[in-house]
């Protein structure tokens, strides 16, 4: 499998995969760049080894500031000692490295070295007893609501080839609740409009899934099947769905920008791309009456937990039974006095009388 990192990292990561002559075979640079050989011969994906050698090479520049050189001189006091170093790191915003962040480059670091031991390399893992940083569970920040995402899918203007597109990109992913790169990597043959389905090919973690898609969907994509494909595709023609201007196929970081821009020029109050129709596809259909079983298969999540998110996003059955059950919630004029105002022990026996009228 051919590795194509990120441009933008392409000069630090070659420096750690292809390491100078003067580092010999067990330093930290050379072993380094022969784990991610392997996770490369296992057949991760180039996006993990990517993110992995970013992870390793600050660890390896870390520990040749302060004369490290080999795996064997890192003990777990220095290990403990780098955990220190990225809680009290600032970005140069100021801010601290996110626990997230924390937790990612010191998981890497501990996947290198139960590697290195494995391979006989080291007799002891220093990095075994580490303790990562705790992690709490984040909701989605933004989630946009059935008439936002209306809003933001009449953006695009489906009088151009490109306009056209775009809407109905914007649809499949509101539909299937795809990942931007499963979008991205879609085959003309994947989409199945008879039965109305799109099969899904080695999406994330390599596995592949099938996902019902609308008929609402499925139009705009003939629309931009019979109308702009033709005028886009080149010889030869590889068979990619969505194609950009120049006949190529559109990559992940063009699609999010162009889902960023038609976000932003809708003036809905969130922030993000191609991922908010993600979270807008599983909290709807969870409003909707769906198990979360089969919106964890929808969305292709390896566990129920990561699921279980948007369950606490959509609250819409819940702010229903509170405003039915909770006295709070009753309606009360600010314009009445405090004596004139009713008590909870009133709103309460109020309720109850009109339960006892609708049974």
């Amino acid at each position: 499998m051919k590795w194509k990192p990120r441009r933008k990292r392409q000069k630090a990561i070659d420096s750690l995969l292809r390491p100078q002559a003067g580092y010999a075979p067990d330093s930290l640079r050379a072993t380094m760049a022969s784990y991610l050989e392997v996770l490369t011969v296992l057949q991760y994906s180039p996006a993990t080894c990517d993110a992995r050698a970013d992870c390793l090479l600050k660890f390896a520049r870390w520990c040749e500031e302060r004369g490290l050189m080999r795996p064997a001189e890192v003990t777990r006091p220095l290990l403990e000692r780098y955990q220190r170093h990225l809680f009290y790191l600032r970005l140069p915003s100021g801010k601290p490295l996110a626990p997230s962040a924390q937790h990612r480059l010191l998981s890497v670091v501990r996947y290198y070295f139960r590697w290195l031991v494995r391979q006989n390399l080291l007799l002891g893992n220093p990095a075994s007893e580490l303790l990562l940083p705790r992690l709490g569970i984040r909701l989605p920040r933004y989630t946009l609501t059935a008439a936002e995402v209306e809003k933001v899918l009449a953006r695009p203007d489906v009088t151009v080839l490109d306009g056209l597109r775009d809407r109905a990109m914007l649809e499949v992913l509101w539909a299937t609740g795809m990942r931007r790169s499963e979008v991205c990597a879609l085959q003309l043959f994947d989409v199945n409009a008879s039965v109305g389905t799109v099969f899904i090919r080695q999406g994330k973690g390599k596995k592949d899934r099938v996902v019902p898609i609308g008929a609402r969907a499925l139009a705009w994509l003939q629309r931009y099947l019979e109308e702009v494909r033709p005028r886009f595709a080149t010889s030869p023609d590889a068979g990619v769905l969505f194609l950009a201007t120049t006949g190529a196929q559109l990559s992940p970081d063009i699609l999010s920008r162009l889902v960023h821009d038609y976000v932003q020029a809708a003036h809905v109050p969130v922030k993000g791309s191609c991922h908010l129709f993600r979270h807008a596809c599983a909290t709807q259909m969870l409003e909707g009456g769906a198990d979360i079983r089969f919106v964890q298969e929808m969305l292709g999540h390896a566990r129920l937990d990561t699921t279980v998110v948007y369950t606490r996003v959509s609250i819409g059955k819940l702010k229903a039974i509170y405003e039915a059950t909770h006295p709070a919630s009753r309606p009360v004029d600010p314009a009445a006095s405090a004596e004139e105002a009713p008590t909870a022990e009133q709103l309460l026996a109020q309720l109850e009388a009109e339960v006892a009228e609708e049974a």
